[in-house]
């Protein structure tokens, strides 16, 4: 049965669920929720399992940073005419247009959902999120053309390219270097949205978040934290 302990690391507290088994070493997770998993062998100390999650502490608050930095945050939508939907980091005014063909079309200042039935909101949904990732996959696959352009010493090959919704992720990459993007991160900015994409390419080079991942990032993308910030902001 698992238990909850804390640690206090400077300011931050951290709370990991313990539990334990019959192998020779802890071991620690940091999982996509934020939650911490510390798995220790029985015959480990309370004492013990948390000098062990304070030498570690470092690592668990970046990888929680880094999780947190992925979780998407664009607040419900009520998909009613006149509410301000997000493209490419500009407003934009949704206008539910009755018509007998259901469609998504895009003029100035304003996206066009035409349906028969206004008021089912479930169908504007469905409608604008299918919308969303096609432009999703267009603009993806340019901006990841283009930024190949920035490791070029690494040789990276174009990876493959899936465009998926996750409800805590903004981005990953497998070891075999496919990369899958939230088709959410199409509402910011171009500059976002090569911050997400450069950071799964990284990971093609580096799987782990160490010093040489960071130094990498940073070389690519000097400014990259400007744009997680800017993330952040705008898909709150």
């Amino acid at each position: 049965m698992e238990q909850v302990h804390t640690i206090s690391y400077g300011t931050t507290e951290i709370d990991f669920k313990l539990s334990y088994s019959t192998r020779k070493t802890l071991g620690i997770t940091v999982n996509p929720d934020l939650t911490v998993r510390v798995i220790a062998p029985y015959n480990s100390s309370i004492k013990k399992v948390k000098d062990k999650v304070e030498k570690k502490a470092r690592w668990i608050v970046r990888q929680k940073e880094f999780f947190g930095d992925f979780l998407p945050k664009t607040p419900a939508k009520e998909y009613v005419s006149g509410e301000t939907h997000l493209y490419v980091g500009k407003q934009y005014r949704l206008k539910l247009i009755k018509a007998r063909a259901r469609t998504v079309k895009m003029t100035k200042g304003y996206i066009n959902v035409y349906l028969p039935d206004k008021a089912e909101k479930r169908v504007v949904m469905l409608l604008l999120n299918d919308w969303y990732r096609e432009h999703a996959l267009r603009i993806f696959e340019w901006r990841i053309k283009a930024n190949l352009e920035r490791f070029k010493k690494h040789k990276i090959e174009y990876p493959k390219l899936i465009v998926r919704r996750m409800e805590k992720r903004w981005g990953s990459c497998t070891p075999n270097g496919t990369i899958t993007l939230n088709p959410e991160i199409i509402k910011a900015p171009v500059g976002c949205i090569d911050y997400v994409i450069i950071h799964e390419l990284c990971h093609i080079v580096n799987r782990n978040h160490d010093k040489k991942f960071y130094q990498l990032q940073a070389r690519v993308m000097p400014d990259w934290k400007k744009w997680k910030d800017r993330l952040e902001k705008i898909l709150v």
